[in-house]
């Protein structure tokens, strides 16, 4: 299975009117030939794929990436608490490479907040 690391920083918004690289999430996940996540190399070692979280000074998330029953990704940063995970609009459905744009739900509020793909490479 290859892993690409996904590097995200915040887009611009009201808040960041010229985005703001000191938000986002660094993800590594494995993608189909087409850029989206691949279900079917996940499920063999659903583990490998991680998320960091990083967010302008606070302490760094750490978590995994996880497909829930329902069908949609998200981030998981505690197993025993799914009131911490932080979902992505339509995740299933996006095309994982540089410049697109993915909408996540900030774990704790309902707000969507939008990222742009800052890079997508092979993970080493």
């Amino acid at each position: 299975m290859t892993l690409y690391h996904i590097h995200l920083v915040m887009a611009r918004n009201k808040e960041f009117p010229d985005g703001n690289l000191h938000r986002g999430y660094d993800i590594h996940a494995p993608l189909d030939e087409d850029g989206h996540l691949d279900k079917q190399a996940w499920e063999k070692s659903p583990s490998s794929s991680t998320v960091m979280r990083f967010w302008d000074g606070e302490r760094s998330e750490l978590g995994y990436l996880v497909h829930h029953p329902k069908g949609g990704w998200a981030f998981d940063y505690d197993p025993a608490d799914d009131n911490d995970d932080e979902t992505g609009y339509r995740l299933s459905n996006h095309v994982f490479k540089t410049g697109e744009y993915i909408s996540i739900r900030d774990h704790g509020a309902d707000e969507l907040h939008t990222f742009v793909i800052a890079s997508v490479t092979e993970a080493t």
